[in-house]
């Protein structure tokens, strides 16, 4: 068995190199092969330098190419396009694993004979950052038992390795349309057609936070991205905008009370309110954030 480690890529070469260097080193004890295929999705090939030289040096196949339209769903179908292994791995190019993480996945595809397996992504913090933002839990992301069957809305492609064949016949199994959440997308329409995917607890993978990504500014404006997105998706109806426009001035006179418990209470029903602020600007065709990527 061979598996294609896909990252795509945007203008992070230092957090690039470092994943490079992880995955260069990955165990296999003999049960597969990998190689390393990486995407980047800026037209001016700023990711080139530190891929050539990390092919260099690699005792692994590491490729390199080009989507030039800023997209990640695009930058993913190059991917998929590209990758040549029975199994395909995505994991993001701020991540770093643990060196039984590949085994560890590919494992337990094998023993449970599932069409995919994804596993948890935890924050690495730099000593020097604000407490209220660890206490907040901004970066934590939801974890289940090993062997936890997902459904659609807990599907991402952060730290997942998936089989070859639950893309065969996709033409965009990414749909460009979504900017963010293209991966709910994905699993919600795979799910449908009776694929199945479970949790790997072990499986992990850590997310480089560095100091400025924890700025309020920037926790508000991914919150306002993420918002604007969410009325893209085919499941947003009437309730939605209902839930959003009672959360707004709920969480608004929640504002000074959160103020007085801490900072990290303040922040969190601050990124809620931003991020439903972000849903009805979009919805009434106001874009909050122009930009393809939030970049921090």
């Amino acid at each position: 068995m061979h598996i294609s480690v896909c990252i795509c890529t945007y203008r992070r070469p230092a957090y690039l190199k470092r994943l490079l260097e992880e995955l260069a080193a990955q165990e296999t004890r003999g049960r597969f092969t990998y190689s390393i295929l990486v995407v980047d999705n800026d037209v001016l090939r700023s990711a080139e330098p530190v891929v050539t030289a990390c092919a260099a040096s690699a005792p692994v196949a590491v490729q390199y190419c080009v989507e030039p339209e800023q997209n990640i769903a695009l930058a993913r179908n190059k991917a998929v396009e590209n990758a040549t292994g029975d199994f395909i791995a995505f994991i993001d190019d701020d991540e770093f694993p643990r060196k039984s993480w590949l085994l560890t996945l590919f494992t337990i595809c094998e023993q449970n004979n599932v069409d995919g397996a994804l596993g948890p992504v935890k924050p690495c913090f730099e000593p020097d950052t604000p407490s209220w933002v660890v206490k907040g839990r901004f970066w934590d992301r939801p974890t289940y038992p090993t062997g936890f069957v997902i459904d659609w809305r807990k599907g991402r492609t952060g730290n997942v390795l998936l089989r070859k064949q639950v893309f065969e016949g996709q033409v965009l199994p990414f749909r460009p349309e979504f900017r963010t959440g293209e991966d709910m997308d994905f699993f919600r329409r795979m799910i449908a057609k009776g694929y199945t995917f479970i949790w790997c607890d072990e499986a992990v993978a850590y997310e480089y936070v560095p100091s400025v990504r924890c700025k309020r500014s920037v926790l508000l404006r991914k919150a306002l991205f993420r918002g604007a997105l969410v009325p893209v998706h085919p499941t947003f109806g009437a309730s939605d905008i209902v839930k959003s426009m009672i959360a707004i001035p709920a969480y608004t006179l929640a504002l000074p009370v959160a103020l007085i418990l801490g900072q990290h209470r303040f922040m969190t029903i601050l990124v809620r309110l931003f991020d439903h602020v972000g849903r009805l600007l979009a919805w009434v065709g106001i874009k909050p954030i122009k930009v393809a990527y939030v970049t921090e």
